[in-house]
């Protein structure tokens, strides 16, 4: 994937902690056994030992990584750490491990692909050791994706943060370590120093993991210790959200734009005609819902589209069902394409043809039970790609978060702020969906380089608001 600029964003150098409104500090380790935590990756031994988190190396193992079992998203967390300075370490935070392959398009990379159950995403680097003079703790690594974030991609200048670094480390003693990460402002401070500062929205909210590095055969190194302690974490929100369908000034400067406006049908028309349908949609109270008219799709008003049509775009959507209800939003829509059935056969009546986020009740629609391995599951990429069997939706009366990510061949589907599928339509395994989908018969599905955004009338009564959407800029 090409990290446009609207994933990573150039920020002011902030040197001072963000001030939000936050909870109380809790501590994530009980100081007496691993009670809330998960042991991932390698066979490194952790232990509890003087009301401290001990890792040790062990020989011929890959990474390990002793993880949270809560996920967090915007937070500040401080901890202490006393390494052996042979022994690379680090905190991974906001990070995950999914339960199937997952192939991650690395700036000027090949396809990086991350096996089941790997833990990737952002670490806060540990690094004391003064023979190989780098000195980059508390500067940020994206483990198993792209690498060096911040010395690195993000920012920072590689001399000028290890001499920083030499300065303010304690290769024999305990050093502090604050991170903050609120929206996609990640900052990071050692022995009361600011190091890291920079934007990244690849991943919004994960667990947080302590790691001890693979020695591979290093026999000599076996045994050797990182130590954590005070592990305190403290939630935070960020800036108070705007009404619904308005824009903050950091959504603006950030590129984002309302694809809906709250009241009106500017921008919008029907997948199968010019105008917006006059019945079976509703706008009331900044939502835009769909009417009920029996579970069919197209029957009522009939599916909506944008007017522009978009090629590479961030969306983000929330939605509200209500029990049993079916329902999607779709993108690279082709209108002109005749609708096809459930089993794939043509209909006069029916829903336009795109890729889709599917919206689904799982235990009350047969959807659910349909399909291939749940692909026709709420987060699922319809009857093509399963969504991540440890998805978090919201109970059904409630509103979830949707986001769409499309950059190139490759696209993300987001459910209340975690990654459930990931794929590049140029892929093998993509183009092996198709043939075995509904889809099979339509020359090219899922290929086309633009379409517009689609929200579908299936029958069932739905509801959506805060619809917004950024595009890259020109390159």
């Amino acid at each position: 994937m090409k990290i446009p600029a609207w994933f990573v964003l150039a920020l002011a150098a902030l040197a001072s902690p963000i001030h939000s409104a936050a909870g109380p500090a809790v501590a994530l380790f009980n100081g007496r056994d691993l009670s809330g935590w998960v042991q991932r990756g390698g066979k490194a031994a952790y232990s509890v030992e003087d009301g401290q988190i001990v890792g040790r190396s062990v020989v011929d193992t890959p990474n390990s990584f002793l993880c949270t079992e809560k996920t967090y998203g915007d937070f500040a967390l401080e901890f202490e750490f006393k390494v052996d300075p042979s022994l690379n370490s680090g905190v991974q935070f906001r990070s995950q491990a999914l339960d199937r392959d997952l192939e991650f398009d690395a700036p000027g990379k090949k396809v990086v692909k991350i096996p089941a159950g790997r833990v990737h995403g952002y670490q806060l680097e540990i690094d004391v050791d003064p023979k190989k003079d780098r000195w980059w703790t508390a500067g940020v690594y994206d483990e198993a994706r792209r690498g060096w974030l911040y010395p690195g991609l993000a920012g920072g200048e590689a001399s000028a943060f290890t001499a920083q670094g030499r300065t303010h480390s304690k290769t024999d003693g305990w050093n502090h370590v604050r991170l903050e990460a609120v929206g996609p402002v990640i900052k990071t401070w050692l022995n009361g120093e600011p190091r890291a500062v920079f934007g990244d929205a690849v991943t919004p909210r994960g667990f947080i993991a302590l790691q001890v590095h693979s020695i591979g055969k290093d026999v000599g190194r076996a045994g050797a210790e990182v130590r954590w302690r005070n592990l305190t974490i403290t939630e935070l929100e960020p800036a108070a959200a705007a009404p619904a369908n308005t824009l903050t000034a950091a959504e603006k400067a950030e590129g984002w734009r309302l694809l809906w406006d709250g009241a009106t049908d500017t921008g919008w028309r029907g997948a199968r005609d010019e105008r917006f349908p006059t019945r079976g949609w509703v706008m009331r109270d900044g939502v835009l819902s769909v009417d009920p008219s029996g579970g069919a799709e197209s029957r009522g008003g009939g599916d909506i589209i944008t007017r522009e049509r978009f090629s590479e775009f961030e969306l983000t959507f929330e939605f509200k069902l209500s029990a049993g209800a079916n329902s999607g939003v779709k993108y690279f829509v082709q209108p002109e394409l005749p609708a096809i059935s459930p089993a794939g056969a043509p209909v006069a009546v029916g829903s336009a043809i795109g890729l889709e986020f599917q919206m689904l009740d799982d235990a009350l629609h047969p959807d659910a039970k349909l399909g291939r391995d749940g692909n026709r599951t709420l987060g699922s990429l319809y009857d093509l790609i399963p969504a991540d069997a440890g998805k978090k939706p919201n109970p059904v009366g409630e509103w979830n978060a949707g986001r769409v990510i499309a950059t190139g061949r490759r696209v993300e589907h987001w459910l209340n702020g975690a990654l459930v599928v990931a794929y590049d339509r140029d892929s093998t395994a993509f183009r092996e969906a198709v043939a075995k989908s509904k889809y099979n018969k339509i020359a090219g599905f899922g290929l086309w380089t633009d379409g517009p955004i689609l929200l579908q009338d299936h029958g069932d009564a739905v509801s959506f608001r805060n619809l917004k959407i950024r595009v890259p800029a020109a390159r």
